[in-house]
């Protein structure tokens, strides 16, 4: 006999059990059902390893924009042209955002730890050398290398966090710290190398990563467990060489777009061969025993809805930096530390956000709630910001902006970080998590180099149209750059709107649970 289980399949029939019972007969005792297989405990040094983990993070997104406010005392001191002192942040950027793919595989072939501890140490030497630079084209040099042993770093460091952190309301706990970090790393950037330039010298922008790296290096081996997924296997050589080529390609074609034009036939051709390599990496995907990025990763709706929301949401962001750093600096007259200190709002917002709000209602809040509440809050910020004028007051007009934005955006990052990376088996979880930076990454590059372009473009026309009006002339540009950064803000705003509506949209309306990091597919 059998009988059917409602979802339809036959199981084998049973003892009777006490539903069975008469008063008639002696029932056998029920055959004991195979206890499930134990959960894995809890590692109990995770808090710790969060503790590293969080300091390879906050090493990484500072070196995003430590440098802006160096970079004019860089390029005096260095003799550096003004056409090439952008290559202090794009060869960052460039190797960081080409190179992710191929260093989140890396991580799952060879293990986590392994290569956290090798970017940790490559990031560090790399750090030294460009605070030691006797020339622009060291400088540059060490950046690049930066960018590459982040690239190696920033997956593996969040790859060892989802495996890490298992159970829900500890994940969640995990994923603010992690989430106040990413969004508010930036702004502390800018806090840091103010402070730095100011009361020591450029170089100490980049020599300050050394000690972070060290103490993190010291806690690795001590707090940190790689739930090991794959080991061994192959790597997707084609994929590699199509992935990281398109992705160079777009990178470097947005950079160049600023000072060449849109229109420039070497930034089209770098953005045309940059579609056309991804496009082929995508088949190839398809195709390839070993993929470099397992195309069931992107396919899942819910993780391309959160990462579609952490592009647009990078995209909308990275204006707030750029223009406002030139705003307060040029047109308020504020000094860099004063600039950096103005910064201070939007990470403790951020941090706020993250830790303090997502985390405690993730657990028991849709995150697509969570996501779009985030982005409303943001829009309304930048829309906040499109009001400033030359004679604007900080406390009055930019404080809460910077509130707004960054609460914002602590409410998004940390339930994109954990929707993005829940349910991924191990051996993924690096490759995963690198393709969450790369969207971050891709993100900031085209955001800063589109909204930038509208409002140079904006200003252009503004000052053009008063630049007879008589009496006027001594304000012109200071109040054409405040229009132009308006423009920008308004376009802002409606980049996030657009994260709100993508969020809510296709991200699931329950919490995700962590399914399986460490199961194989």
């Amino acid at each position: 006999m059998s009988k059917k289980h409602p979802g339809g399949e036959s199981l084998p029939s049973t003892p009777s059990t006490a539903t069975d019972r008469s008063p008639d007969r002696e029932v056998p005792a029920a055959t004991p059902a195979p206890n499930p297989a134990p959960a894995p405990a809890p590692d109990p040094k995770r808090w710790w390893a969060l503790a590293v983990i969080a300091l390879a993070q906050l090493m990484v997104i500072l070196d995003g924009t430590i440098v802006n406010i160096a970079l004019p005392s860089a390029q005096h001191a260095l003799g550096m042209s003004d056409a090439d002192r952008q290559w202090v942040i794009t060869a960052y950027t460039l190797a960081f955002g080409g190179l992710l793919l191929l260093g989140g595989r890396i991580a799952d072939l060879v293990g986590r730890k392994r290569t956290f501890v090798i970017g940790l140490a490559g990031f560090a030497a790399a750090s030294a050398l460009g605070g030691a630079a006797a020339g622009p084209g060291m400088l540059f040099a060490a950046r690049a290398l930066q960018g590459a042993f982040a690239a190696v770093l920033a997956p593996s460091a969040l790859s060892l966090l989802t495996t890490t952190f298992t159970d829900p309301k500890e994940r969640a706990r995990a994923f603010g710290v992690y989430g106040a970090l990413a969004g508010g790393g930036s702004a502390v950037g800018l806090i840091v190398g103010g402070l730095l330039t100011e009361y020591l010298n450029w170089r100490w922008s980049l020599y300050v990563n050394v000690p972070i790296a060290l103490a993190a290096l010291l806690g690795a081996p001590a707090f940190l467990r790689d739930r090991s997924g794959r080991r061994g296997g192959h790597l997707d050589v084609p994929g590699a060489l199509l992935g990281c080529g398109g992705l160079v390609a777009l990178v470097y074609g947005f950079s160049e777009a600023e000072p060449r034009g849109w229109t420039s036939p070497s930034v089209l051709t770098l953005l045309v061969a940059g579609v056309i390599l991804l496009v082929a990496f995508v088949w190839w995907q398809s195709r390839a025993a070993s993929p470099l990025l397992p195309l069931r990763i992107v396919k899942d709706r819910v993780r391309a809805g959160s990462l579609a929301t952490m592009g647009l949401a990078t995209i909308g962001m990275f204006g707030v930096f750029l223009f406002l750093t030139y705003y307060l600096q040029v047109v308020l007259g504020y000094p860099p530390v004063r600039t950096g200190l103005a910064f201070v709002p939007i990470s403790a917002g951020i941090v706020i956000g993250a830790t303090q709000i997502a985390a405690r209602l993730l657990p028991r809040t849709a995150p697509r709630t969570l996501m779009s509440s985030g982005m409303v809050l943001a829009a309304t910020g930048m829309v906040l910001l499109s009001s400033l004028t030359v004679h604007a007051q900080y406390v009055p007009h930019v404080l809460p902006a910077l509130l707004l934005l960054g609460l914002g955006m602590g409410l998004t990052f940390m339930p994109v970080y954990a929707t993005a990376t829940a349910g991924v088996p191990a051996q993924d979880a690096g490759v995963a998590s690198a393709v969450l930076n790369t969207v971050q990454q891709m993100g900031a590059s085209l955001g800063t180099v589109l909204l930038n372009t509208i409002a140079t473009g904006a200003t252009s026309r503004y000052v053009h149209s008063h630049v007879h009006d008589p009496g006027h002339s001594g304000a012109t540009l200071n109040e054409g750059m405040v229009h132009g950064f308006s423009v920008a803000y308004w376009c802002s705003a409606g980049v996030l709107l657009l994260a709100a509506l993508v969020a809510g949209v296709t991200v699931r309306p329950k919490t995700p649970k962590h399914a399986g990091n460490d199961a194989p597919a």
